[in-house]
């Protein structure tokens, strides 16, 4: 039987001010056992290092491209950007602190291949802010549909990977979080269900930074993509705030979010 030829997958980076973590997550991409892919790093106006390292690797392999933009826009203008560059029919993400595992796209293209599948993604490792192990795995659930995923955004972004063949370019909208998940609820209006894979093939770093703050912002965003994203009315949005609290809350006795 004949092997299928590798497509061409396009991975999309953001990166800011990562001059501590960038190198890794490039080599993670690079150590790729799946070769056919163009890495797009879309700098968001860094002030440190990030730039000259980004150009050496630009300069040492083909696949990978650098945008800087003007100004300092948020991640989901710089990936919105990389996606509109793209020229791969899969479009994969990574962000500029996190790792995939060798064989992770090779795996995942496999089988969305087989399953004919328009969005998949897998569980993930956490690990601390200096590389270290959690021991903590968040497992991916088999499928999901766009009524279960307006509870919680189910899908972590550096393992998602979706199919332009099936349902052409889609784009993240222009808020500063949470962004990745209104764009997987937007891939859900498209397509049935997203499947995962219990496997983990990435690993997720836990940055120490804004860590205050965070609990306030996810409420904010939250409401802002069920008023302003989904279009939802007050109730509506208030129905699945409190389902999304709820789930929370529960998940937070056992493991951090």
């Amino acid at each position: 039987m004949k092997e299928q030829a590798q497509e061409l997958v396009s991975i999309v980076t953001p990166t800011y001010n990562c001059e501590n973590f960038i190198q890794e997550t490039i080599d993670s991409v690079i150590n790729q056992s799946y070769e056919n892919w163009e890495l797009i790093l879309v700098d968001d106006c860094s002030n440190d290092n990030t730039i000259e390292i980004l150009n050496l690797y630009q300069k040492n392999d083909s696949r990978i491209v650098l945008i800087q933009l003007a100004r300092n826009e948020g991640a989901a203008k710089a990936r919105n950007v990389a996606i509109e560059k793209a020229s791969g029919r899969y479009i994969a993400f990574i962000d500029s602190d996190d790792l995939w595992l060798p064989q992770k796209l090779e795996l995942q293209i496999a089988f969305m291949r087989e399953h004919e599948i328009a969005l998949s993604y897998s569980s993930y490792q956490k690990i601390y802010e200096d590389g270290t192990n959690t021991n903590l795995t968040i497992q991916a659930k088999p499928k999901l549909d766009y009524q279960t995923m307006l509870r919680n955004n189910y899908i972590g972004c550096l393992t998602a990977i979706y199919d332009t063949g099936q349902i052409g370019k889609v784009y993240m909208p222009s808020i500063r979080k949470r962004q990745d998940w209104a764009l997987w609820l937007k891939i859900l209006k498209k397509t049935e269900y997203a499947y995962g894979i219990n496997e983990p093939l990435a690993k997720y770093r836990l940055r120490n930074e804004s860590i205050s703050s965070a609990k306030v912002n996810l409420i904010k965003f939250n409401w802002k993509i069920y008023r302003e994203i989904e279009g939802f009315s007050r109730l509506m949005s208030l129905y699945y705030m409190l389902q999304f609290l709820l789930f929370y809350f529960i998940k937070k006795k056992v493991k951090p979010l």
